[in-house]
């Protein structure tokens, strides 16, 4: 007997997430996450009318439980606004393996093989990215506000740091060393020190 789970749709996208993380979204198809999933296709296209709006989807539900912990870590008092920030990218580097094929981020895993393949899939990608960017600015302003940061431009810094990430991940993966990931921190550091 399969499996009852509360929400299908949701377990589908988990079962997704899991599994595109490690192959990459062209890779995988319906019947493996079908099959992982212990769902039948028609369960899959009660709730997606496609693999590209199931990839949408996916996208969407991974941005918004991404941004849900950094509301959260962007939310502690305990720290001040540069601390909150550099635990932010501390976090990040924890998370990334070089030498590893699962790869946590989907906007790492994703974004260049996506963003020419689907348009809907880049949009969610630009939408989500836009989000994260625009909460880093938040927190740059914060760490002016309190002291703990330079006086720079919020959107123009956050904007460099986000894809300064992205790339330092990405020659991680690339090299399958930490090397990268090491400088975009030490610039981090730099850049946002009074």
């Amino acid at each position: 007997m399969k499996p009852a789970h509360a929400d299908t749709r949701q377990h589908i996208l988990d079962t997704g997430n899991r599994i595109i993380a490690s192959k990459g979204f062209s890779a995988v198809g319906l019947n493996e996450i079908l099959h992982a999933a212990e769902v039948p296709k028609g369960s899959f296209y009660h709730y997606f009318k496609s693999k590209e709006q199931f990839g949408e989807a996916l996208l969407e539900s991974f941005f918004d439980g991404y941004l849900a912990r950094i509301d959260s870590l962007f939310a502690r008092t305990d720290l001040n606004a540069r601390e909150r920030l550099l635990a932010y990218w501390q976090q990040w580097q924890a998370t990334q393996c070089p030498g590893c094929d699962d790869q946590p981020c989907q906007v790492v895993k994703l974004s260049a093989e996506v963003s020419d393949l689907s348009e809907p899939m880049r949009l969610a990608l630009q939408d989500g990215t836009n989000r994260i960017t625009a909460r880093l600015a938040e927190v740059i302003r914060a760490g002016q506000a309190d002291g703990s940061m330079p006086v720079l431009d919020p959107e123009a810094t956050a904007n460099l740091l986000y894809p300064l990430w992205l790339g330092a991940s990405l020659l991680g993966k690339v090299h399958r060393q930490t090397q990268s990931l090491q400088q975009a921190m030490a610039f981090t550091q730099q850049l946002i020190t009074p």
